[in-house]
C-alpha cells in the first residue's frame, strides 16, 4: 500500500504532505497557544492539523522504510544506505515530535474550552469545586501544557527541517 503509486515509489507523495502539514501544525499551535485573541477562530484548524499532521508524518515514515528496503534489495551502495539511515532517524524523530505536538495541541484546546464559563448559568460556575480552585488548577495546567507545546513545536520544526535537508542531500548530494 505504501510502496508504489503507478509503478513509482510512493515516498515523494507522503513526504510532501508531511512537509506541508507539520509546519502548519507548528504555526497554528503556536498562534493558538501564544495569541489568545485568535483562539476562537483557529481552534478547529488546530484540532484538524493535530489529526492530519501526525498521520502525514507516519505515512512518510512507512513509505520511506518501504523505499529503503526496495533500494537495499536492489544493491544500492553502502554509503547511500548510511545516508538513508540518517534521513530515516531524522524522520522518526519528526514523527514522535509531531505526535507529541498534536497531543499537546488537542489538550490545550480542550483545556481552554473547559475553562470557558458555561453559558446560561448566570455566574459561569461549572461543577467541580469553587471557581477559584478550578481557575488556579486549570491555569497552572494550561501554563504547563503551553510551555510543553512551545518546546514540542520547536522540536517538530527543527526535525522536519533536518529530515528534509538530509533527504535532499541524499537524493541530490
Amino acid at each position: 500500500m505504501f510502496d508504489e503509486i503507478l509503478g513509482k515509489p510512493a515516498h515523494p507523495l507522503p513526504i510532501h504532505a508531511a512537509v506541508v502539514f507539520v509546519p502548519l501544525l507548528v504555526g497554528f499551535a503556536l498562534a493558538y497557544a501564544l495569541v489568545p485573541f485568535v483562539r476562537r477562530f483557529t481552534w478547529w484548524i488546530v484540532i484538524g492539523l493535530a489529526v492530519i499532521a501526525p498521520f502525514a508524518a507516519w505515512f512518510a515514515t512507512i513509505s520511506g522504510n518501504r523505499l529503503r528496503t526496495r533500494l537495499a534489495a536492489g544493491g544500492i551502495s553502502p554509503d547511500v544506505l548510511r545516508n538513508i539511515d540518517v534521513h530515516r532517524d531524522w524522520g522518526d524523530k519528526t514523527l514522535w515530535a509531531t505526535v507529541g505536538l498534536a497531543v499537546l495541541s488537542a489538550a490545550l484546546v480542550a483545556l481552554n474550552m473547559l475553562r470557558r464559563p458555561a453559558t446560561g448559568t448566570g455566574d459561569g460556575d461549572a461543577p467541580g469545586g469553587t471557581p477559584a480552585a478550578r481557575s488556579t488548577g486549570s491555569m497552572v495546567l494550561t501554563i504547563v501544557v503551553t510551555v510543553a507545546l512551545v518546546v514540542f513545536a520547536g522540536f517538530s520544526a527543527y526535525y522536519v527541517f533536518k529530515t528534509g535537508d538530509s533527504g535532499a542531500h541524499t537524493v541530490w548530494g
